[in-house]
């Protein structure tokens, strides 16, 4: 299983319009906004992280509001 934070920067007046539409999208576990340099953060889950970048973020980013992503990779460490 592999997981990632979007760090994400939201358009002014948008930003209830698209966490609803985020939380829609597969593999989007959940999606909290946050204050500091960005506005909402979601934790996604996929199969790999292959999966999570080819499928997943790109129907992320065709969301209406968002402007702009930033993915964090989360690693478990033994």
């Amino acid at each position: 299983m592999a997981k990632v934070y979007l760090k994400i920067d939201l358009e002014t007046g948008k930003e209830n319009e698209a966490k609803t539409a985020l939380k829609k999208v597969s593999g989007v576990k959940g999606a909290e906004f946050v204050t500091g340099t960005h506005d909402l953060i979601a934790s996604v889950e996929g199969k790999s992280f292959e999966e999570i970048v080819t499928k997943t973020l790109p129907e992320v980013r065709k969301i209406k509001g968002i402007r702009k992503t930033v993915t964090d990779f989360a690693f478990e460490w033994a």
